[in-house]
């Protein structure tokens, strides 16, 4: 069930994320989602998937800052325009896609709950 919801996830949110210091709160009111732009956010916004929204990819980027490097940002986009990407890394014996895929998975859970 964990791996269905990341793996929605990847194909909700593969156009989402971003670096750089280009946070922003969307406002102090509570229950606002927090904004930002990056690759994660564009990559969202051009994704043709009908959830997205400029509030909703900002959100996405928001979470990558928070929890991603901007090169995992970087690799992350990769899973918008090819989401079979995402599973090959998921199932990836190396080093460094266990790394890779432990960062996206806390992104992913961050983002869930800051996006609601």
């Amino acid at each position: 069930m964990r791996q269905a919801i990341i793996l929605g996830l990847v194909t909700l949110l593969a156009g989402c994320g971003g670096g750089g210091d280009r946070s922003r709160s969307s406002g102090g009111f509570a229950g606002a989602m927090p904004f930002a732009s990056g690759p994660l956010s564009q990559a969202c916004m051009v994704s043709g998937r009908s959830a997205r929204s400029s509030t909703l990819c900002g959100c996405i980027q928001a979470a990558a800052n928070q929890t991603l490097s901007a090169s995992q940002q970087r690799r992350a986009v990769a899973f918008y325009t090819d989401p079979h990407s995402a599973q090959e890394i998921r199932q990836s014996d190396s080093a460094s896609d266990r790394r890779f895929w432990q960062a996206y998975t806390a992104y992913g859970e961050r983002a869930e709950r800051l996006c609601r």
